[in-house]
């Protein structure tokens, strides 16, 4: 049997990997160095046929990668091809073409060609030289015997097997995988080597030989956390996923990492193996923490036609009492300059939020308000008070529970109330889109909230009644579907969002209603291009009154543009009415266009949309600015 003298060791370039020893200079030339002013060049690399071939050629060639950014005279230039020649057969190695080819040509000229600097030389100032590379394949290798040289457990294997195309990137994929899965299982500092393989060219297959080096399963020892200055040390072993005990397993221990992370008390975690079994066994844990800032400062802003200009700032302390407590503090004004409002109003919110509240997924919160807003519809001046449970049950699910109480009056049409309300608000909520900020731009995944909300109003009116409400959102990637040319080639440059809402109220008539607790549509929330609450019944004046049951739905395209811009174009519809069951009221069409800045903490929205059917007394248009998505 013959086999090549070649002896192959595997490295990755890109999704491939190299089964041969690659050149990692530009040769030059020895002898008198020549100055010359840089040479303009264009390249082609023909196609071979297979994307992810192409890709990795271009990956690997310096023609490629340096044409932009470090120019080269004539000479420099051929030096550049020649030493592309060893990168690019390394890439033809990587997917099993170990007979493959490369040619360069540049001007027309062999690179070997010892006239080819004279011919650049002389190339008119500014014009560019014409660059081709061609790959020839030649035949494909494929594996031939695959060893594992060591003791492996039982079920352990290595994923690869006979008469497979010799892929290096498939090859280095097993090996990886095995070493992860027999960590998986408790094998803590197994390693299965870089392979090694031989390639017998007459017979056009290829010899790997891995070395496994398992070692004993081991157990989860002594757990370590530096780095602790104001938070206590009992509060972050609680937060921790993983215990002294447990089979080792590199997946629970990156979720015991997240579950501090989530906590929102440290701003980065680290954590290692020790590299050595103790006497019993045992391996050390240690998770390197850091503290955020405790004190945290925040302003907001946005600006509507309907609502006006709204502004705020708000002040957390993060680790109140050493355990993560947080304690937050807000205050908004609003109300400036809105189509629908017609004074000033403000709301105050005081936060305390206790995490871990018997359940390492379980938090305890209390909240304190003031609430005054002038709008068409009403005017509210409120005080309210509320405790919530709420837990995260899974990665996608969570669910809360709560208790409030609101006083406040309201004036309507002249008349002035005041009403009590005691309310048992109960929701739960789906969220895959897999963002941990609201204002983040989702590209993909779905939002669901169900919420509903039994409540007992008393004062002005006695009544019982339940708001029901379903809220959904949904983002669809080109990239997804094939479709990525239409975003540039990128994830999340092209996207479709779509929403939908359904509310209704149970158990209670228009009127037997406090104002604030029906429902309206209108707005940036539900109906770009109607004024705030402006869609629905309406008094003899125009001025809403706020219906039992209300719906709305929105697509939106989204285009990235360049780096950091980007352009929409929606249609949003709705309707409120004064009959439970939704669907019942005039369907109202709006439609827009915006523009998007995209900054580290979310993209700034400008939006402007237009009424399709424009009600009596309505606006004419709307103007929404504000930070992150409409949804």
């Amino acid at each position: 049997m013959v086999y090549s003298t070649r002896l192959l060791a595997f490295s990755v370039k890109r999704a491939a990997f190299c089964l041969a020893l690659g050149l990692a200079g530009v040769f030059a030339f020895s002898g008198r160095v020549w100055a010359a002013d840089p040479q303009g060049y264009e390249v082609e690399i023909k196609s071979t046929g297979q994307d992810g071939l192409d890709q990795a050629l271009a990956d690997s060639s310096q023609l490629v990668t340096l044409r932009e950014r470090a120019p080269a005279g004539p000479f420099a230039l051929v030096a550049r091809a020649r030493g592309d020649i060893e990168r690019l057969r390394t890439a033809l190695d990587s997917y099993g073409f170990y007979q493959g080819q490369i040619a360069i040509e540049i001007a027309g000229r062999g690179i070997d060609d010892p006239d080819l600097p004279g011919v650049l030389e002389a190339l008119a100032q500014g014009k560019s030289a014409e660059v081709k590379i061609t790959a020839t394949l030649g035949p494909l290798y494929h594996l031939r015997r695959i060893t594992v040289e060591g003791d492996l457990p039982d079920g352990a294997k290595l994923g690869l097997t006979t008469g497979q195309p010799a892929n290096a990137a498939d090859v280095l994929f097993a090996g990886t995988k095995l070493q992860s899965d027999l960590q998986e299982q408790g094998y803590a500092l197994a390693k299965i080597l870089p392979p090694v393989a031989w390639a017998d060219d007459d017979a056009k297959v290829l010899d790997v030989i891995f070395k496994a080096e398992v070692g004993p399963r081991a157990k989860i020892g002594d757990i370590r956390i530096t780095g602790l200055k104001d938070v206590h040390e009992a509060f972050a072993r609680r937060a921790l996923t993983v215990k002294r005990g447990e089979l080792y397993s590199p997946t629970k221990i990156t979720a015991a990492r997240q579950a501090l992370i989530a906590t929102s008390v440290f701003s980065g975690v680290e954590v290692r193996a020790a590299d050595h079994l103790e006497p019993d066994g045992t391996i050390a844990l240690t998770f390197d923490v850091q503290e955020r800032k405790m004190h945290a400062v925040a302003f907001t802003g946005a600006y509507s036609t309907d609502l006006g200009i709204s502004l705020g700032a708000s002040w957390s302390h993060r680790n109140l009492f050493g355990n993560g407590e947080q304690l937050n503090l807000s205050a908004a004004g609003n109300g400036l300059g809105g189509s629908a409002t017609k004074a000033l109003g403000y709301n105050i919110t005081a936060q305390y939020v206790e995490p871990m509240f018997r359940k390492p997924d379980q938090v305890l919160e209390f909240s304190l308000g003031a609430v005054k807003q002038n709008l068409d519809a009403y005017d509210q001046t409120a005080f309210l008070g509320g405790a919530y449970i709420r837990r995260k049950f899974s990665k996608l699910w969570s669910a809360s529970a709560g208790l409030t109480a609101m006083a406040e009056q309201i004036g309507q049409e002249g008349v002035r109330r005041d009403y009590q309300l005691v309310a048992l608000p109960l929701s739960g909520s789906y969220d895959s889109t897999g963002l941990s900020e609201p204002l983040q731009d989702p590209t993909h995944g779905l939002r669901l909230a169900l919420s509903a909300t039994p409540t007992h109003a008393f004062g002005a009116i006695s009544s019982n009644f339940v708001i029901l409400q379903a809220s959904a959102s949904s983002y669809f990637d080109f990239a997804d579907f094939g479709m990525d040319d239409a975003g540039g080639g990128d994830v999340g440059r092209s996207v479709v969002a779509v929403r939908g809402l359904i509310a209704s109220v149970q158990g209670a008539s228009q009127f037997d209603l406090p104002p604030d607790q029906r429902l309206y549509a209108g707005g940036s929330g539900t109906v770009r291009g109607y004024d705030y609450q402006s869609i629905g019944p309406q008094f003899p004046n125009g001025k809403p009154i706020g219906g039992t049951s209300a719906a709305a739905a929105t697509v939106e395209f989204r285009q990235r543009i360049l780096r950091d811009f980007g352009a929409v174009a929606f249609v949003d519809a709705g309707q409120a009415s004064d009959v439970s069951a939704p669907f019942t009221g005039t369907v109202r069409v709006g439609a827009g266009v915006g523009v998007r800045y995209y900054t580290p903490i979310g993209p700034l929205r400008v939006d402007v949309a237009v009424p399709l059917n424009r009600a009596p007394h309505g606006a004419a248009f709307g103007i929404y600015i504000g930070l992150g998505q409409a949804f």
